[in-house]
């Protein structure tokens, strides 16, 4: 029976914490961090990464897209030719996961729900985070809670930040909406807060209702840490399916859906594209960057495909 256990596959719709710990080896076989960042404050003076994180590596030739504020000066003038100051990343730095478990991530018509998409990034980061020395904490939240961890050192913070991620809570369907919810916005307020200068930040999610302060919000967190926005959605939210009717299922809930009116197949994908565009939009402030993750992808793939292997 034990045998047969461990070999049952993961449910689409849910996680538990065996699940989570079962992607350490995945976790650990990616390195997370950017291994050369080039910098410089406001005032033109090249900076420890935003305020800390790494030190300076080298000089090479400019490149168009540099930044001009990290223009080696010295080298420069020695030379003759431009060249740009480059850092490298240093040991324990902070990794802070942003997860959104809010009822919206609890759906998928192919692969498994978003939240699950998220929580199995989550749980990578984690372990990475683990493998590379650095201090990891975490704010998870969904439409009724709100959990912080402070960033911490070793394989403990890992455990902690994946018993909350697997709390049955979150994977239950929630109770009749509630007067106060917990929203994105306050929850990106928050990580204002707690994020310290330095830090990279993953921020898992499929943004939906953010509202009229997250820019702001998000802004302000690019000014000291590395963003990386991670895009979760399925294809029937890009998309609807083909003309006729359909019957989708989702926690707690069942509802029928008629695909058949030009106009509204065409508004419908506008939408999609509207809430794509403004984060295309964040994600062209300095330090902040954008992946998407359909839910019929491997979290792994997704994120290997941005970071380097070790």
């Amino acid at each position: 029976m034990a045998a047969q256990a461990a070999h049952t596959p993961q449910s689409p719709v849910r996680v538990s914490l065996a699940d989570l710990v079962r992607l350490r080896p995945a976790g650990e076989s990616l390195h997370l961090t950017a291994p050369r960042i080039r910098v410089a404050t406001a005032g033109g003076h090249v900076s420890p990464y935003k305020g800390r994180g790494v030190e300076f590596d080298e000089s090479r030739p400019y490149q168009p897209g540099d930044d001009l504020r990290t223009i080696d000066w010295r080298v420069t003038a020695r030379t003759g030719k431009p060249h740009t100051k480059v850092f490298r990343e240093e040991r324990n730095r902070p990794v802070f996961v942003w997860l959104d478990l809010r009822r919206p991530m609890l759906f998928a018509t192919r692969g498994a729900f978003k939240a699950v998409r998220a929580a199995e990034m989550a749980a990578m980061v984690a372990w990475s985070a683990v493998g590379n020395g650095d201090r990891l904490g975490g704010l998870v939240f969904s439409s009724t809670e709100h959990h912080e961890l402070r960033p911490a050192l070793g394989a403990r913070s890992a455990l902690r930040l994946l018993q909350t991620i697997s709390t049955q809570s979150f994977w239950e369907p929630p109770p009749a909406i509630a007067a106060t919810e917990v929203d994105a916005e306050r929850a990106l307020l928050r990580l204002t807060r707690v994020a310290r200068p330095g830090s990279l930040i993953f921020l898992l999610s499929d943004f939906r209702r953010l509202g009229a302060d997250a820019e702001r919000h998000l802004r302000q967190l690019s000014g000291h840490c590395d963003l990386l926005l991670v895009h979760f959605y399925d294809a029937v939210e890009a998309e609807l399916p083909p003309p006729g009717r359909y019957r989708i299922e989702s926690v707690g809930r069942s509802f029928a859906i008629e695909t058949g009116n030009d106009a509204m197949r065409r508004r419908y994908h506008e939408r999609f594209a509207e809430r794509r565009a403004v984060l295309q939009s964040l994600s062209r402030m300095p330090g902040v960057r954008l992946v998407d993750c359909p839910t019929d992808a491997e979290p792994r793939s997704v994120l290997a495909q941005q970071f380097r292997q070790r």
